[in-house]
């Protein structure tokens, strides 16, 4: 089994910086990606920033100069740098990562989801 934990999560008021930490163990052969996903009340989820390994990051246009993901495949880890928040980043973040099965098949795993609330 893959165990997927996020943490970081919290309150800021808007212009401040968090950062999200993920952290995937258990039976991993290989990772073929890891990124981040974010869920707002009445929405649905959505991507924020993902990194293929050994390949390009991708960001939502609505955080891109703002958000930084970093990653250490031998640590199994991919964090989240968040500047400059606004009250509309507020969602539950959650950290997915896909767990390379074989060459023709990756599975995805997500963590618990992680609470980041921007407010005055």
């Amino acid at each position: 089994q893959v165990q997927v934990v996020e943490s970081g999560g919290g309150l800021v008021q808007p212009g401040g910086s968090l950062r999200l930490s993920c952290q995937a163990s258990g039976k991993i052969f290989a990772i073929a990606d890891m990124g981040w996903y974010r869920q707002a009340p009445g929405k649905q989820r959505e991507l924020v920033a993902d990194v293929i390994v050994e390949g390009p990051t991708n960001y939502a246009d609505s955080v891109k100069g703002r958000f930084t993901i970093s990653r250490d495949n031998v640590k199994k880890m991919v964090w989240l740098q968040m500047d400059s928040l606004k009250p509309e980043d507020t969602a539950v973040y959650y950290c997915k990562v896909g767990v390379r099965m074989s060459v023709y098949r990756t599975d995805d795993y997500w963590g618990q989801g992680t609470q980041v609330t921007v407010s005055s």
